[in-house]
């Protein structure tokens, strides 16, 4: 039976798998983000998305864990004004980032990368791997709302903002202050169903091989 690995600690994303029906597991790596992006020195949103997600991925398809699984590494970056945008962390960081959208928009970069694992041997059990290691970016426009002051800091004492790209969430409290998304809202969720699918076929997989049986 297929396996395929989340290796994200998002509960968005793994909730987002689930009601798609796709079967899997998680398991997050200890990939430091801000020591990959020094090394590679990549400043461009959308590059930076597909790098972290290519190096989390790759981190947990070295482990003997991902030994004959598909393991799908996931990283988000919001772009606004020419900037890079991860988590905040603090609430004064969410603060400033979130007076300035008030009323503007930007968009998410969600970068996608698949490791196949799976033997190339062939196993007699039409359980061949394609050895696959490929990723792809999709982003979306986000249109944001006048936000209060006082809204914004009642939002960020929830919590909710401070661990997001972006500041925000679409899928949660944030997206109150959402009036559109021009792209696939699934990618401000924080990962493409449709860009998951194109990614297996390339590995010769279908994603209704990962739904449930019936």
């Amino acid at each position: 039976m297929l396996h395929l690995i989340l290796v994200s600690q998002s509960p968005a994303r793994t909730k987002l798998l689930a009601e798609a029906g796709i079967r899997h597991t998680v398991l997050v790596s200890d990939v430091d983000e801000a020591a990959v992006q020094a090394r590679y020195g990549v400043t461009d949103p959308h590059d930076t998305a597909l790098l972290l997600a290519r190096a989390k991925a790759e981190a947990v398809a070295s482990l003997p864990e991902a030994e004959g699984a598909l393991v799908l590494g996931c990283d988000s970056v919001f772009e606004f004004d020419g900037e890079a945008h991860g988590k905040p962390y603090t609430a004064d960081v969410a603060r400033e980032r979130m007076l300035r959208m008030s009323g503007n928009a930007g968009v998410l970069h969600t970068g996608h990368w698949l490791v196949d694992c799976r033997d190339t041997d062939d196993d007699g059990t039409g359980g061949r791997g394609s050895g696959a290691t490929l990723g792809a970016v999709a982003s979306a426009e986000v249109s944001f709302l006048e936000m209060e002051p006082a809204e914004i800091d009642a939002y960020i004492a929830t919590g909710e903002p401070l661990h997001c790209a972006g500041s925000f969430t679409i899928d949660g409290l944030g997206g109150a202050f959402i009036s559109k998304v021009d792209g696939d809202p699934h990618a401000v969720v924080g990962l493409s169903v449709s860009t998951l699918r194109g990614l297996l076929a390339a590995a010769n997989v279908r994603i209704t091989d990962l739904w449930p049986p019936r």
